[in-house]
């Protein structure tokens, strides 16, 4: 397996953790628990965004520019509701 495999699922893998530990501090029962799954998404974030940088950095994750009239219809169409 290349290492740019292993990086994606890397990627996949933290960002389901994310949305764990994002849904566990939303649906948390005490203020300890909110803070313990709060302090280990905000620890998931900080892992998320380096895998992220590195993959960018190597051009193993492409991001593609929009066009600011797109940008600009998908203002005013939220805008307006």
């Amino acid at each position: 397996m290349e290492d740019k495999d292993i990086m994606h699922k890397e990627l996949l893998i933290i960002k389901g953790v994310c949305d764990l530990y994002l849904h566990g501090s939303i649906e948390s029962s005490t203020a300890e628990v909110h803070t313990a799954f709060k302090e280990a998404l905000n620890e998931s974030l900080d892992i998320q965004n380096k895998i992220y940088n590195l993959m960018s950095e190597k051009g193993w994750y492409k991001m593609e520019n929009v066009e600011q009239n797109k940008i600009d219809t998908t203002k005013q169409k939220f805008a307006n509701k």
